[in-house]
């Protein structure tokens, strides 16, 4: 492997390995959910402003074309309240289990949204498959039902996201100016959702130890990871892409054993489900390729 590709390859390794640190900074900040989404998202907008005015990229854009970021931004700021909400209701490692059923998701709701092509055989296979995987993880590991379900909900609303996400960066804003205004949207989202869900208008302020990882949480896996899998993408295959960021449940299961102990080992029949997941979506190309000769 040239030099140039083992580069590309192991960044996009990784910018997954800092998505996969998410569920486990999620739980070491000492904030309620939706003001952990709140922080984030304001520091990131910060963040992404900041790469676009150095880029030489105007934030201000005509109404047509900031309203469907500003739109998308919301379904973000959803999906990110859900997840962390997961991981709190149950642990990092079960939200983590629910979050490749978003392929899936997004193999039903692409063909809805566009009308660009029918729905293929091969997801209806792997669609069964998952479902039979879900039913495992909640046959033996009942006790995180709630936790479970919401993060199959954050699932759903991350494959709206990446749908319409796609769709946007092809109509050439540059990816700065387009994380800017979604995390624009994901901050007035957690900041209109916060006094349904907590006491108060505004979140107190973090204490020393959380406001370090919630720098973390922003710039790394946010701004960072967002940026790097950005420039890798022009160079790597969309199949590499794929293959690699299904790895993320792998690399936040582990490191969530890693950091946490024994509160995040489970059952057999967790690790069986959660590998039947992944194993069939990294498995989907082939997959495909089998059922639709």
């Amino acid at each position: 492997m040239p030099s140039s590709d083992l580069r590309d390859y192991i960044q996009l390794h990784l910018v997954v390995l800092a998505w996969g640190l998410t569920a486990i900074l999620g739980k070491l900040i000492v904030l309620v959910p939706v003001d952990v989404v709140l922080f984030r998202t304001a520091l990131a907008a910060l963040g992404f402003a900041v790469l676009a005015r150095a880029l030489g990229h105007h934030l201000c854009i005509p109404r047509p074309r900031l309203l469907p970021m500003f739109g998308v931004g919301v379904i973000l700021g959803l999906h990110w309240i859900l997840f962390f909400w997961s991981a709190r209701l149950a642990t990092a490692s079960v939200c983590l289990a629910a979050m490749p059923t978003a392929m899936l998701w997004c193999s039903l709701i692409e063909p809805w949204i566009d009308g660009s092509r029918r729905w293929r055989p091969a997801e209806l296979v792997v669609g069964m498959v998952m479902v039979g995987a879900v039913w495992l993880i909640y046959e033996f590991e009942f006790r995180y039902w709630v936790g479970f379900s919401v993060a199959i909900a954050s699932a759903l609303l991350a494959a709206f996201f990446a749908t319409l996400s796609k769709q946007q960066v092809t109509r050439g804003t540059h990816w700065s100016v387009i994380g800017f205004h979604q995390m624009a949207g994901a901050c007035a989202t957690a900041l209109v959702a916060r006094p349904f869900l907590e006491k108060g208008l505004l979140p107190p302020l973090p204490d020393a130890s959380s406001a370090l990882w919630l720098v973390v949480l922003a710039l790394v896996c946010t701004v960072a990871a967002y940026a790097g899998f950005m420039d890798v993408l022009r160079r790597v295959s969309v199949f590499t892409v794929n293959i690699v960021y299904n790895m993320e449940p792998v690399y936040g299961i582990i490191l969530a054993a890693v950091v946490f102990g024994r509160a995040e080992f489970m059952s057999g029949g967790f690790y069986v489900g959660a590998g039947i997941i992944t194993a069939v979506v990294l498995a989907l190309p082939w997959i495909r390729r089998w059922v639709e000769k």
